[in-house]
Formats: structure tokens, C-alpha cells, sequence
């Protein structure tokens, strides 16, 4: 189970990932850009997600 600290660094990059978006001059590079990162993150984990692509 993840700590408080954790939890709530989850949510502080959630957060700012959102923030990004939102002021983005363009939206679409900025989400490639999110996508990039979140992916690089789970894969660190061990999960892949070429099944979880659209």
C-alpha cells in the first residue's frame, strides 16, 4: 500500500500534468508529451501498454 506521501505526489503530478494541459498552447504536443512520461513510468514498473493504446 502507498504511503501518504506517495499518494499525494500521485496527485501533485496529476495535478500539474492537468495544469500543463490546460495552458498548452498546443494541446496535442502537450499530450503526446504526458502520454510519453506516463508510459516511460509504468513500463519502469514492468507494465506494458501496447495493449492499452488506441
Amino acid at each position: 500500500m502507498p504511503s501518504d506521501k506517495e499518494m499525494i505526489n500521485n496527485l501533485i503530478d496529476s495535478y500539474t500534468s492537468l495544469q500543463r494541459i490546460k495552458k498548452a498552447t498546443d494541446i496535442e504536443k502537450e499530450l503526446d508529451y504526458q502520454l510519453k512520461v506516463l508510459k516511460a513510468k509504468l513500463e519502469s514498473f514492468g507494465i506494458v501498454t501496447t495493449d492499452l493504446d488506441l
